[in-house]
Formats: C-alpha cells, sequence, structure tokens
C-alpha cells in the first residue's frame, strides 16, 4: 500500500473546515492524517473514501483508478477541490 497526498487545489465559495489551496492530508491504509494540524473535514473524507483504498494500491497502468486526476467534496455551493498523489 502506498502513501496518498491529498492536496486541496482549489476552494469555491467558503469552506467551513477552513481548507486553503496547498493544504494537505495524507492517507496510509487505513489512517488519514492531517498535515500541519489541520481538521479533516468529515464530509469531503465522504467524498474521497471511496477512491482511496483503490488509489493506494499497486495497480496495472491502465486500471481505471489511475484515470483519476482530481476529487471534489460532496458541497455542490462551497466545493472544495482535491488532487491525489501516491509516494512509494
Amino acid at each position: 500500500m502506498k502513501e496518498v497526498t491529498i492536496e486541496v487545489k482549489s476552494v469555491k465559495g467558503y469552506c467551513s473546515a477552513g481548507y486553503k489551496p496547498g493544504d494537505k492530508l495524507t492517507f496510509r491504509d487505513p489512517v488519514v492524517t492531517a498535515v500541519d494540524g489541520k481538521p479533516v473535514c468529515l464530509y469531503a473524507l465522504a467524498g474521497l473514501i471511496p477512491y482511496l483504498a483503490a488509489f493506494g494500491r499497486d495497480t496495472d497502468q491502465n486500471d481505471w483508478i489511475n484515470k483519476i486526476q482530481e476529487l471534489q467534496c460532496p458541497d455542490p455551493v462551497n466545493t472544495v477541490v482535491f488532487s491525489l498523489k501516491r509516494s512509494d
């Protein structure tokens, strides 16, 4: 299982968790860790969880999960967009 860096790319509107572009979380199955003491938004996490376990695995280059570049929280008005990056 690889570590996944979850980085805030953009914030549309007001993020109640206070996320700003450049903020980061890390995921190493089964733990999500906030970087620099930032909060972990439960609503954003709910949108990310279905992808994190698959994204953190070693997969074939043609696997569908490797096409995912951005994910967003489920709030349609105050939307936070995240990028995912694997680390070894």
